[in-house]
């Protein structure tokens, strides 16, 4: 059963979501609490696990990592023991932003992140393909991104926001 929020919980989540540096009293102030009861409301908002972590979203661009690409990947055999190789070797891949099991024909679908096309292909051959468990990939570059968002949308739980 999801965490039950009030408007104020609300409200916190959807300051800290969008600027994790502010400090409990700068919160506090904008939810209309004195610091000790706004810091326990997101304490907690930690131990129930709403709050799983705090982390700071770095520019891509100005570090040389803007070439995106998603990935549809097909299992040879999408045996127990095979999901479970490639979604170990998932976990310590850097270049795999976001990894996904989907529906329909493809097993996953990989978000990566890296320098350039060279560099793709390098993932590819030396990881991605090396593993021997992959049948297909289907690769889409990403050529502008539109809207690229951490948030969750509080508002479809929390009506309170819009106040």
């Amino acid at each position: 059963m999801p965490e039950t929020l009030d408007a104020i919980d609300a409200k916190i989540l959807d300051l800290i979501q969008h600027n994790a540096a502010l400090s409990v009293a700068e919160i506090a102030d904008h939810v209309g609490l004195s610091s000790s009861p706004c810091w326990r409301r997101i304490k907690r908002l930690e131990d129930a696990g709403v709050i799983r972590r705090r982390v700071t979203i770095l520019d891509r661009e100005k570090l040389g990592l803007d070439f995106e690409v998603y990935c549809t990947v097909k299992l040879t055999l999408p045996t127990r023991q095979n999901l479970e190789a490639f979604e170990a070797a998932v976990e310590d891949w850097s270049e795999v932003a976001q990894c996904a099991t989907v529906t329909g024909s493809a097993d996953y679908e990989l978000h990566i992140v890296t320098r350039d096309m060279h560099a793709f292909d390098d993932f590819l051959r030396g990881k991605l393909l090396a593993l021997g468990l992959v049948s297909n990939i289907e690769s889409r570059i990403v050529i502008r991104a539109v809207k690229n968002s951490t948030a969750v949308p509080l508002r479809l739980i929390s009506p309170h926001l819009d106040d």
